[in-house]
């Protein structure tokens, strides 16, 4: 394998992913948050970069929607991710990134079904995380057999992060969609069932209030 990145310092524990490290690790030093390209004009943003990634499918009035459709939105969601000065932006690439996207979506629909798994498992060979003692500590270095690999496989990455970290909190958006949109539930109570309570969360207030509304009116 290759090193894709430069060495990266910082310690790697159960709390850094490599994300993290790509992009500074996190601390007082950490870098700002991931900034949304301006073209990004998905529902979603923000998520953990695995969730990302799956929430560049979604569905919109005039039907569903794919970012990695085209090497534009290519580009604009490697920018979104943080990860336009580190990954390739060409066909090769995209192709990776879709395979990764199409593992991640099967594993966190069925995340007990073998098949999704050793998927999964598979794409993972394509890189490795690299410790190295220098006199200056410990450092860490992502390499992947393949440049075009490497943003697709720093998300798969992330995605058995925060399956270590809290696996139920991973969800998917309970409206009805035919392509939800997937989030990391932060919450205090860990309740959270919509990608948006503003958009899906009060639709699902409305329906539920015409339904009473019904009932009570056939009495």
């Amino acid at each position: 394998m290759s090193a894709y990145l430069t060495p990266l310092t910082g310690p790697a524990d159960s709390r850094v992913t490599l994300l993290d490290l790509a992009l500074g690790g996190p601390g007082p030093d950490a870098v700002p948050p991931r900034t949304p390209h301006p073209a990004d004009t998905r529902p979603l943003l923000g998520e953990p970069l695995a969730l990302d990634l799956l929430n560049t499918r979604w569905d919109t009035p005039d039907g569903p929607r794919d970012l990695l459709a085209d090497a534009d939105g290519h580009r604009i969601w490697l920018a979104s991710a943080g990860l336009a000065d580190r990954c390739t932006a060409d066909p090769a690439s995209r192709a990776a990134t879709r395979q990764a996207r199409e593992a991640l979506h099967a594993a966190a629909r069925a995340p007990r079904d073998p098949q999704s798994l050793a998927a999964v498992d598979r794409l993972l060979e394509h890189g490795a995380l690299r410790h190295r003692l220098t006199p200056t500590g410990p450092s860490a270095a992502v390499e992947v057999d393949d440049p075009a690999w490497l943003a697709g496989w720093l998300a798969l990455d992330d995605y058995l992060h925060l399956l270590a970290a809290a696996p139920e909190r991973i969800r998917s958006c309970a409206g009805p969609h035919r392509l939800p949109l997937w989030f990391y539930d932060t919450s205090r109570n860990g309740m959270r069932r919509w990608c948006s309570m503003a958009e899906c969360g009060n639709r699902a207030k409305a329906a539920r209030y015409q339904r009473r509304a019904q009932v009570t009116a056939a009495r």
